[in-house]
């Protein structure tokens, strides 16, 4: 049960922070560019690198801290950062052929179910 209190406590801070983070750099720069959201995404991958080096190379974290921080706030705050993780360690592993997979077909493939998920929402 524990795990998923911290899991969730780790959620809702996350999401509370990238409304906030978000809306004020939107306030700062407008919306005529997608800042927020790249500001939210630059934030996490530097966030999740931190907390993983802090975890697999300084043994700092436990899996606790590890499930509420990496997996409930940056889950939360940004899934991009979760991307980044993965594709990081793919690379780490030598699979460069498949981290070079994932990005392209996440991006690619990504952008084009979302396209397929508008269609699909003006045909009802």
């Amino acid at each position: 049960m524990m795990k998923w209190i911290q899991l969730a406590a780790g959620g809702v801070a996350g999401t509370f922070a990238r409304y906030l983070l978000a809306g004020a750099v939107y306030s700062v720069l407008g919306t005529g560019f997608p800042y927020g959201t790249l500001v939210v995404n630059l934030t996490g991958c530097f966030l999740i690198g931190f907390l993983a080096a802090l975890a697999e190379e300084k043994f700092l974290l436990g899996p606790s801290a590890r499930l509420l921080l990496m997996v409930g706030f940056c889950g939360a705050f940004t899934t991009f950062s979760t991307f980044m993780l993965e594709t990081a360690n793919l690379m780490k592993d030598g699979e460069t052929g498949r981290a070079f997979l994932n990005v392209v077909a996440s991006v690619v493939a990504g952008f084009l179910v979302f396209r397929l998920g508008v269609f699909a929402a003006e045909i009802l």
